[in-house]
């Protein structure tokens, strides 16, 4: 039996104020939230879990930073759009837009200091 991901968890300091930025960024709203844990459901199937790391059995080993979310877009342009919406809001700005060898790029990131990479494939 083949499984495929959908869901991603970020372990985060106070669930409520993650819920916040995330809503805000990508402009919905979460399906649940309580104190230690909140949940999105994304475009495409994609869940996004935020829960609270001090609750997290066993305890975490790896900090923010260790890993990221890809957030993929149709072009170069869309990027520069997503980069300058961003800049506005105030998210932390990791790396600016940049070509690399799988395509162009730039890093965001979440209060905790999770990286959100946002691209577009070189080739499309």
């Amino acid at each position: 039996m083949m499984t495929h991901p959908s869901y991603a968890l970020l372990y985060v300091a106070d669930p409520a104020a993650s819920a916040t930025f995330y809503a805000d960024l990508f402009d919905t709203r979460p399906v649940d939230v309580s104190p230690a844990f909140a949940l999105f459901a994304l475009e495409g199937g994609m869940m996004l879990g935020l829960w609270a790391q001090s609750v997290v059995v066993p305890a975490p080993s790896a900090a923010p930073g260790a890993s990221e979310l890809g957030i993929r877009m149709a072009d170069d342009a869309a990027v520069d759009a997503v980069f300058a919406d961003w800049q506005a809001r105030g998210v932390t700005i990791a790396a600016a837009p940049m070509k690399q060898g799988f395509g162009y790029s730039f890093m965001g990131l979440d209060p905790d200091g999770h990286r959100l990479r946002v691209y577009a494939l070189a080739g499309g």
